[in-house]
């Protein structure tokens, strides 16, 4: 069984991580969406609320799970029995970090690959921060995140700021 590991901080997911997800899931048996637990960030969500964001997105892809974790990105993918890391490139300024990355975790792990996709055409512009912002300022989101959880964001962006 082929296992990927698609990893992020997805606060919140958008449909760009979305485009991902779906592709990734045509292409492996498996698809984790690993949400990062990160203690130095501050993310607007909670990791299960992300988790169950993500859920509510993917309920119809049966080859995807969602997950959370934190340390080591490698050391999650083994536990997870995954062979493929998946990161998405949006423009050329995300290849250089993401590269550096990917090198990092095949030192840390060789035998943990990544796979790059590019993301969809209609997909290059968009980010959780930008989403955020947005939102902030009352913004319409629609085709930035997934209709699911539109009015999840609202009101967690009203509640918070």
């Amino acid at each position: 069984m082929k296992i990927a590991v698609y990893p992020g901080s997805f606060d919140p997911v958008t449909c760009g991580h979305l485009d991902i997800i779906k592709r990734s899931c045509k292409v492996f048996d498996k698809v984790i969406v690993a949400v990062l637990n990160n203690s130095a960030k501050h993310p607007l969500f909670s990791v299960s609320e992300r988790m169950e964001l993500i859920g509510r997105c993917t309920k119809d892809l049966p080859n995807c799970e969602v997950d959370s974790f934190g340390g080591l990105l490698v050391d999650f993918a083994k536990k997870k029995n995954a062979d493929t890391v998946i990161r998405g490139l949006r423009a050329i300024s995300d290849f250089e970090y993401e590269f550096q990355m990917a090198l990092l975790n095949k030192k840390l792990n060789p035998e943990i690959e990544t796979m790059f996709m590019v993301t969809s055409l209609n997909c290059l512009y968009i980010s959780s921060s930008v989403v955020k912002e947005i939102c902030l300022y009352g913004g319409n989101t629609q085709g930035l995140i997934p209709d699911e959880i539109i009015e999840d964001v609202k009101y967690k962006m009203e509640k918070e700021c």
